[in-house]
């Protein structure tokens, strides 16, 4: 099996898409929850081979794009102290605060580091004794094992010198505020794959159950899409809402046990604020009571007033999937990948970015 080339095979594409379009009896309201799925859609012109009935919404599932400014300029914050080396990964460095970003802050002088994986924070501390590395933690169920890893490290080493400001979030929760909303027409999902690697597939049966809709785990290829899209045609033509792990290559039924144990050991759920959402109860993680020494924010007085939202981005709306990026006055003219105004412009996984890099729809750029 090709991995890349069998999964983007015309012939397969075509194929699909006919039986889409031919199958499809009614409105069906996909929203693909992780901006990977977005950016594949986008990238290979999904949405126009799937007939009328069909109409993806973009999700929640960029963990750049749903990060509050409270809890970026407490990064900007505590970057800003004596002594400080602050490190988080890369599309954070871009997201801008009440006042600035964290790049900006970085072009005065203080010490943010990209990283690429959170254990490059362990030769951090080692080679950096009289400072205090601080990482700024994000992700959703795909990367918290990588943090539960770096705390099992420090412990280990014994490490003095580090600390964790964790912004790690579930999908579950925020799916389940989406769909109660009154003004949601979602009626059907694209699960997200990498996170269900982790987590396993059957997270997702309790809200096909509730919400009587069908849920597909797809992979990020042309033919996974198109042929979980197909699934939840016919779940829908038959009355169905099962979940069908279309991307069974990889996730299973119960995810990496190994990955969730160590997960547990070191974090406990609670209430995370989520941009355009509000606060949801129990959709991310901390660390437990007793790792407690180890939490930038309750090492540090962060007394933080954050600014509200600049009220001509229409980010909050899009994460919800009221809106699409077209819809916001300022896409393509002042908020664009070299100026973003909001967040969902600003990550590569963005939806704002997806649309700007991918669509051939004719815009006036200012």
């Amino acid at each position: 099996m090709d991995l890349i080339n069998d999964f983007r095979d015309s012939e397969k594409i075509r194929a699909l898409s006919r039986l889409i379009v031919s199958e499809s009896r009614s409105k069906l309201n996909i929203m693909e929850v992780c901006g990977g799925h977005t950016h594949s859609i986008m990238k290979f012109g999904l949405q126009d081979i799937v007939g009328k009935h069909i109409e993806f919404t973009h999700g929640p599932g960029c963990p750049v794009c749903i990060m509050p400014r409270l809890r970026i300029d407490e990064g900007i914050e505590l970057a800003k102290q004596k002594d400080v080396m602050f490190c988080t990964l890369a599309d954070m460095l871009r997201v801008k605060g009440s006042y600035m970003s964290l790049l900006d802050l970085r072009a005065q002088g203080q010490e943010i580091v990209s990283l690429y994986s959170p254990l490059d924070v362990i030769k951090l501390a080692q080679d950096n004794p009289s400072k205090t590395i601080i990482f700024f933690a994000i992700g959703f169920e795909t990367t918290t094992p990588m943090s539960a890893v770096l705390v099992e490290r420090i412990l280990e080493l014994g490490l003095k010198n580090v600390l964790l400001h964790i912004n790690h979030v579930s999908v579950p929760e925020p799916i389940t505020e989406i769909l109660q909303d009154k003004e949601s027409k979602i009626n059907a999902l694209l699960a997200p794959s990498h996170v269900s690697v982790i987590t396993g597939s059957k997270i997702y049966e309790p809200i096909a159950q509730r919400f009587h809709i069908p849920i597909a785990v797809s992979g990020f290829e042309p033919v996974d899409i198109l042929d979980s899209v197909l699934n939840l045609v016919r779940q829908a033509n038959t009355n169905t809402h099962n979940v069908y792990n279309q991307y069974a290559r990889v996730v299973n039924e119960y995810g990496n046990t190994k990955a969730l144990k160590l997960i547990a050991k070191y974090f406990q759920k609670c209430d995370f604020e989520w941009r355009g959402l509000g606060i949801i109860k129990n959709s991310a993680l901390e660390l437990k009571d007793q790792y407690t020494h180890l939490d930038a924010r309750k090492a540090y007085d962060l007394n933080i007033k954050s600014k509200s939202e600049n009220k001509a981005c229409i980010c909050p709306q899009i994460l919800k999937g009221c809106a699409k990026p077209f819809d916001c006055k300022l896409f393509g003219k002042i908020c664009n990948p070299k100026n973003p105004v909001g967040s969902c412009m600003v990550s590569s996984e963005g939806a704002c970015a997806a649309y700007y890099k991918y669509t051939k729809r004719t815009l006036k750029y200012g």
